[in-house]
């Protein structure tokens, strides 16, 4: 305290001028800091251009003999080491500076829609948004919508349906999950209710306070994996949902991006949207074998070819592909709402780099990635076997994602390349041309994928 008396005027001033910017100066320091980072990184890129060369190349430009050591493993391996190296320090930094800013400022509230369609890998990537404490995560809520509302394809209808799961996915992510007793069935008695889909697919809705002691006379149909909880009180739900710092959702029943323009723009949320797309064949064979009964007619036609397809099948395969595609042509095409709000993302690239893939996912959303889900995808990306289970989240992924080549006949594949062609062409996937070119795993059905999908 002495000293502190003792201090000059001007310099206690300063010091406090300091204290109350503390957030800006940590701003600085991340911008200056990647300022040196990617000069850094294109020093590096230039000399990767020179090691790419090789060894033998090198040699006869300087005149010199191939070193064996050399020649057999080149310097490529350090190099691509560093690189990797450097990746991880630079997220690093970005999740420290963010952690950083939020020590004595929690920062905005972000809101992320995690928007596909079934047998997409939605669940799978939707857990890296799960494992992260401090988000309120939900596992599609507005199942209750599709079961409770008829709504016919086409039309009037399909606008209608769209603008319903639009409103309620607003009051969703504004925490109001009262919003949902509308179509929990039965209806939910004093905010408690054993029947919320998939409850154990939400850590959020399976941690204390949220989670009650048990009722032994209770049924409860989706139940948390890891503890015993009592019916879900919608109450505790919704503060828990306030409490938590963002708010994630998930969801395959939200096909049109046009209409979550109202949402983007809302002053109240803060939202980021991902949307995730897959091989429409890779799709289409999940879907035959995760709802047998409903595609029934395709088995029997690629197995037997009994009976012709009928054309009303393949019109709604071509109708949501179409779906998909202009939703995500739209969002490509960055119109001033949708600007830095929108990114496209390939199941096959999260399968092949997982965690490279949710570092990129997270920082277009504005949040740090956590240790705690590194590990997850570590542990669930890299596993021995795949999950028990066609609704499984762990699973070796990089081997996993192409598996659909070795069963689907060609004469399937080529039905989804025809109605499915343009949707193909915009994400990256290459038509295969023969049976041999199909279930040949050394040739890659698959483009690179373009930094522009990040809008």
């Amino acid at each position: 305290m002495e000293i502190r008396r003792a201090l000059p005027q001007d310099i206690r001033e300063l010091l406090h001028c300091l204290k109350m910017k503390s957030k800006y100066a940590v701003l600085l320091v991340f911008i200056i800091s990647l300022i040196i980072i990617e000069k850094e990184n294109n020093f590096i890129s230039r000399v990767s251009d020179k090691l790419k060369q090789s060894p033998q190349a090198l040699a006869e430009a300087n005149s010199t003999e191939v070193s064996p050591a050399l020649a057999k493993n080149g310097s490529l391996a350090s190099l691509q080491e560093l690189d990797a190296a450097f990746s991880q320090l630079r997220s690093q930094l970005y999740n420290i500076t963010l952690q950083l800013a939020g020590d004595g400022d929690p920062g905005p509230r972000r809101h992320v829609l995690l928007m596909a369609t079934t047998r997409t890998g939605s669940s799978f990537v939707g857990e890296f948004f799960n494992q992260q404490g401090s988000i309120f995560y939900l596992f599609e809520p507005l199942w209750h919508v599709e079961k409770t509302v008829t709504f016919l394809p086409g039309g009037a209808s399909a606008v209608g349906s769209a603008l319903v799961y639009r409103d309620v996915l607003k009051q969703l992510l504004l925490c109001d999950l009262y919003i949902l007793e509308n179509f929990i069935s039965p209806v939910p008695e004093g905010h408690l209710t054993p029947f919320l889909f998939r409850r154990g697919s939400s850590h959020s809705l399976c941690e204390e306070p949220v989670c009650t002691p048990s009722t032994k006379k209770v049924f409860e149909k989706y139940y948390c994996k890891n503890r015993r909880c009592g019916p879900l009180n919608i109450t505790l739900a919704a503060e828990a949902c306030r409490r938590k710092q963002h708010v994630a959702l998930k969801t395959v029943r939200i096909r049109q991006l046009e209409f979550l323009q109202p949402l983007v723009e809302d002053p109240r949320l803060d939202l980021r949207i991902i949307q995730l797309v897959r091989d429409p064949r890779a799709v289409l064979a999940s879907r035959m074998v995760a709802f047998s009964g409903k595609y029934e007619t395709w088995k029997k036609w690629a197995s037997e070819g009994e009976a012709p397809l009928r054309e009303e099948e393949v019109q709604r395969l071509r109708g949501n592909c179409e779906s998909i595609r202009v939703s995500a042509e739209l969002g490509l095409r960055r119109p001033g709402w949708l600007r830095g709000r929108y990114m496209l993302v390939r199941y096959e690239d999260v399968a092949r780099a997982p965690l490279q893939k949710a570092r990129e996912m997270f920082r277009f959303a504005g949040l740090p990635l956590t240790q705690q889900v590194e590990e997850w995808i570590g542990k669930n990306t890299q596993a021995p076997h795949d999950g028990n289970g066609v609704y499984s989240t762990c699973k070796n992924s990089s081997e996993q994602f192409d598996k659909w080549r070795f069963s689907m006949p060609f004469k399937l594949a080529q039905v989804v390349q025809d109605a499915c062609a343009p949707a193909m062409q915009l994400f990256g996937y290459k038509l295969a041309s023969s049976p041999a070119v199909l279930a040949n795993r050394s040739f890659s059905l698959l483009e690179e994928a373009q930094p522009a999908w990040v809008t």
